[in-house]
């Protein structure tokens, strides 16, 4: 999603739990055509990058993974950033 969202030219940050993934994921952008997407391994660092009112997509398996997600971001997020959880689970 995100280097869809950069290859519109659209600057974009984003961060991951796995320092690897956020490597993969900017030198994939790199790669593609030097999209502007920046990598973060911080979330403080990350939250920092976005300019305000901060709008953060997040996808992130359900449940206690969403939650220490938020749970870390709202330390750093002001009144009026937003965070869209658009992670998707299948319950039968």
């Amino acid at each position: 999603l995100a280097l869809n969202i950069a290859s519109k030219g659209f600057k974009i940050s984003v961060c991951n739990r796995s320092p690897d993934k956020v490597d993969a994921t900017v030198a994939r952008a790199k790669d593609e055509g030097d999209l502007p997407l920046v990598g973060f391994k911080d979330p403080e660092e990350f939250v920092n990058s976005i300019v305000k009112p901060r709008r953060i997509i997040m996808l992130v398996k359900a449940g206690k993974p969403v939650d220490g997600v938020i749970e870390t971001l709202t330390k750093f997020l002001d009144p009026g950033d937003l965070i869209v959880d658009g992670g998707n689970e299948w319950f039968p």
